[in-house]
């Protein structure tokens, strides 16, 4: 099981490297930009060749971006429309340059606009960002809490965006259990994990799903409230994490914990309790 965590490239590209290998990770998603910007601080061909180098003699297996929150493919405002297509593009051509694999995106919110305009408008833009992209990086949609006018947040409806692009390996789905759990899915029981996944299965395709972003829920159950919290202590808890660890559907892909951070600390709890939950070993 590939494991990781996000970590922040404020202090440049090879610091994150750097930390995820202090923190035992196996994979890493940073972001790219400033999160809640349009902006991007500019890499050169120099620094991106220094940092695959870099990566290639890492632990690091595999290197995932994150787009920015501002990020808005079911908007009907035209301007953030095109300003997250544009993003989007720029992200999957970073993950190029510095040697990562996947693009991971949140779909979008309707903000009270029509839902079909809205997802049509989301497979509009994939199809255009489909057109650049050149099958070495992979564009994952995330699933959302559901919260407002959000798309995204069942997999019926993911299924409905990628519906088009069946047979593109390029696009495919990031499953996020906080999201999910907070959406209305019992992912915390044995029965309700498998719902999900018979669900994905029949309206996307488990062949799609190449990541999980690994988070308790500090809301409950359909609350449509997305608050990550550290694995055990939310809502999901330690039993609903060590059934979602060890289904044997999920336990081989790369996850990704996005829990809350104040140190170093925080960062290798969560992936003691990870690792130890899989294992079927005992918490303390």
């Amino acid at each position: 099981m590939p494991l990781g965590f996000h970590l922040s490239i404020s202090r440049g590209l090879s610091w994150a490297l750097k930390k995820a290998e202090e923190l035992g990770c196996d994979i890493l998603q940073i972001f790219s930009r400033n999160p809640r910007g349009w902006r991007r601080g500019e890499i050169s061909e120099g620094e991106a060749e220094r940092f695959r180098e870099d990566l290639m003699n890492s632990s690091i297996s595999t290197l995932i971006l994150h787009t920015s929150y501002l990020t808005n493919l079911a908007t009907s405002d035209e301007e953030i429309y095109r300003l997250s297509i544009g993003a989007i593009k720029e992200d999957m051509e970073r993950a190029l340059m510095i040697g990562g694999q996947m693009v991971v995106t949140h779909i979008g919110s309707t903000k009270g606009g029509s839902r079909s305009r809205g997802i049509s408008r989301v497979v509009k833009a994939l199809e255009e960002i489909g057109r650049s992209m050149d099958g070495e990086v992979r564009l994952l949609l995330e699933n959302s809490s559901g919260s407002g006018y959000h798309v995204g947040w069942s997999v019926e409806e993911i299924g409905e965006i990628l519906r088009p692009f069946r047979g593109n390996g390029s696009i495919g789905f990031c499953l996020d259990t906080c999201h999910a759990f907070a959406a209305g899915y019992p992912i915390h029981e044995e029965g309700g994990l498998s719902r999900l996944l018979e669900g994905i299965q029949s309206s996307i395709g488990m062949e799609r799903l190449h990541l999980l972003h690994l988070n308790d829920s500090k809301g409950d159950l359909g609350s449509r409230v997305d608050r990550h919290e550290h694995i055990g202590r939310g809502r999901i808890g330690t039993r609903g994490f060590r059934i979602i660890l060890n289904h044997p559907l999920l336990r081989e892909l790369p996850m990704i914990l996005e829990t809350p951070r104040k140190s170093d600390e925080d960062d290798r709890r969560n992936m003691r309790v990870v690792r130890r939950l899989m294992k079927g070993g005992v918490l303390r």
